[in-house]
Formats: structure tokens, C-alpha cells, sequence
């Protein structure tokens, strides 16, 4: 899929903000990756906005998280 560059760019920050709600204790091995691949996911499936994406990603944390420990 192409996705344009301020896309993104979009997602980047995205990723970035979610990442930096994590609690350190919980930012296990792997979580950042699986985060990109939830906001890839969403964007796949036409969510482009920023607020958008957080929340995507965000309402996926915690069993993102759960998965991966």
C-alpha cells in the first residue's frame, strides 16, 4: 500500500505519542513494532487522522501489551 508522506509523517507521531503514554514498566520487547503495525492497520483501513490513529492504537494497548508478555 502507498501511503502519502504527510501520512506519514502522521503515523510517525502517532506512534511516538502512543509510545510515550506507555508506563516504562509495561514498554515490553516488541511493543513499539506491534504498535506501528496497529496504526499501519488502521491507516489500511482509512482512519488518516491523527487523533484517529492515537486512538486506534491506544484502545489496543493493553492487549497489545497482554500479547506480548
Amino acid at each position: 500500500m502507498q501511503y502519502s508522506s504527510e501520512l506519514i509523517v502522521t503515523m510517525r507521531q502517532a506512534l511516538e505519542a502512543v509510545m510515550a503514554s506507555v508506563p516504562a514498566d509495561q514498554s515490553v520487547f516488541g511493543l513499539k513494532a506491534a504498535v506501528a503495525e496497529c496504526i499501519l492497520k488502521a491507516a489500511a483501513h482509512g482512519q488518516t487522522s491523527y487523533d484517529g490513529l492515537v486512538t486506534s492504537a491506544s484502545d489496543q494497548i493493553q492487549a497489545i501489551i497482554s500479547m506480548l508478555t
